[in-house]
């Protein structure tokens, strides 16, 4: 039963997040805001509801802040999984010379952020905290919103300067702003609903493997989470909305540690990362080594593949697959 219903809540995501890339970019296209915007912000924080509602029960009902911050840290390791999965699907050339340069702000914003919470992590009960809340969770609030809003400026400065251009490159004519609100909202709901099923489904499943909750919440829920930014970003780039795609997966990154704020705030036992395992370092910086090699690439913009795949893509990979073995060593 527990796969029947995984099955099912995929099927779900899978046709509702086609539908919400579609929605998505045309509310890009009407209203302006400019597609990293859009991908960064409304469709990032839509597909990154599963993490939020994982996360507050994990801290809260179950008491398993392990899972919250493996979740988190999975989470944004297989959105950059995922970013080389979109260059394999992109051809023929690298999906990272098609992609706007303005992704390298928020894959900053996302290293350091990140960075912050391998420090918390690290400094475990010696961290600074006011109450039962870490330092680091208003620092991750405001990171969030300035990032959010640095991010609006400069695609709305893009815009200006090539305004001539993207008025020539309008495809949407014939659907109102009002019609694809309606029709996002509602895909968006189907997404977010199937998806809240999925990490309980997921952990039923995993429980069955006797394995830790490091590793059950960097793996196995995080795949479950994350599949609504795998499909949204696929169904984009098919659609050949790029820069939704990719500001998808670099805005869920930014969202998902401001997400481990909030964990922070439910979690009343103490600062959250003071009560969780340092292996979560490993996947934290395997995300900065991944988010970093991500930035590489749309900087140099090759224009060449191996094979059917970029030099980053590679290495974003290889590395993935080296995060998964030390942690499962480490299990």
């Amino acid at each position: 039963m527990l796969w029947i219903a995984f099955i099912a809540c995929t099927s779900v995501i899978f046709y509702a997040g086609t539908r919400l890339s579609k929605y998505g970019d045309i509310i890009a296209e009407k209203t302006g805001l400019g597609r990293t915007w859009i991908g960064v912000v409304l469709m990032a924080s839509v597909t990154s509801l599963p993490e939020l509602v994982t996360g507050i029960s994990s801290v809260t009902y179950a008491g398993l802040p392990d899972i919250a911050v493996g979740n988190i840290t999975g989470a944004c390791i297989f959105n950059m999984v995922t970013l080389a999965i979109l260059d394999v699907i992109h051809q023929p050339g690298p999906i990272s010379a098609k992609a706007h340069h303005g992704h390298v702000l928020s894959a900053a914003f996302g290293i350091l952020l990140m960075a912050i919470t391998v420090m918390g992590i690290f400094l475990g009960d010696h961290i600074l905290h006011s109450g039962w809340i870490g330092i680091y969770t208003p620092l991750f609030i405001i990171i969030y919103f300035s990032a959010m809003r640095l991010v609006y400026y400069y695609e709305k400065r893009k815009i200006a300067e090539f305004i001539k251009e993207m008025a020539l490159e309008l495809k949407y004519k014939e659907i109102s702003t009002k019609t694809a609100i309606i029709n996002y909202g509602i895909n968006a709901a189907a997404v977010i609903i199937a998806a809240v099923f999925l990490p309980e489904i997921a952990n039923g499943i995993a429980e069955t493997t006797g394995l830790g909750q490091t590793f059950v919440g960097t793996i196995f829920v995080a795949i479950s989470t994350t599949l609504p930014e795998l499909t949204v970003s696929i169904s984009a780039v098919k659609i050949g909305a790029i820069d939704l795609a990719i500001g998808n997966l670099f805005g869920s990154n930014i969202f998902n540690i401001f997400i481990l704020s909030l964990d922070d705030i439910f979690f009343t036992k103490g600062p959250l990362l003071s009560f969780v395992s340092q292996y979560h370092i490993i996947s934290a910086l395997s995300v900065i080594l991944m988010t970093s090699l991500a930035i590489i690439g749309l900087t140099y913009r090759t224009e060449k593949k191996f094979l059917f795949i970029s030099w980053d893509s590679i290495s974003i990979l290889l590395i993935y697959f080296v995060n998964l073995g030390i942690l499962y060593m480490l299990r």
